[in-house]
């Protein structure tokens, strides 16, 4: 009998410590910021949080999120960077999971002048709304994209 009690307080003492768990933490790192504007990476996803120009409140964030599948970080970059370089300047959409982006090119007069916005849109039908993000420079984008 002292066997039997033995054996169930201590099956009872395995199962009170098995509700607490150490889960593993993911650091969350900051890649480039730009003015308010700033990309960051938890794991294998990279969100993008941009300011928009549409507010009365000029610390108005929005972000939009995708993972890093087949390097779509670089390739994001990548074809940001080459609308600046097209002739004529047009814009370029793309399809996120949750979002429509589209990349609104504006050129000037002055060479290396010409400008991008992300416009974003969610893929819900209620989410008729867009959000329009400063515009960027060549130059900040690569220091948004860290390259």
């Amino acid at each position: 009998m002292k066997k039997i009690i033995t054996l169930a307080i201590l099956f009872f003492s395995v199962v009170s410590f098995a509700q607490v768990k150490v889960l593993e933490t993911v650091p969350v790192e900051k890649l480039g910021k730009v003015n308010n504007n700033y990309i960051q990476k938890i794991g294998d996803e990279y969100t993008v949080y941009y300011t928009i120009v549409q507010s009365d409140d000029d610390s108005t964030l929005r972000k939009f999120s995708f993972k890093n599948i087949d390097n779509a970080y670089n390739s994001l970059y990548n074809i940001i960077i080459g609308g600046f370089t097209a002739s004529p300047l047009y814009d370029i959409k793309l399809e996120l999971p949750n979002n429509y982006i589209w990349l609104h090119y504006t050129g000037n007069v002055v060479p290396d002048k010409a400008t991008v916005q992300f416009m974003v849109s969610g893929k819900e039908r209620d989410a008729a709304t867009n959000n329009v993000s400063e515009p960027f420079v060549k130059d900040q984008i690569n220091k948004l994209f860290q390259k």
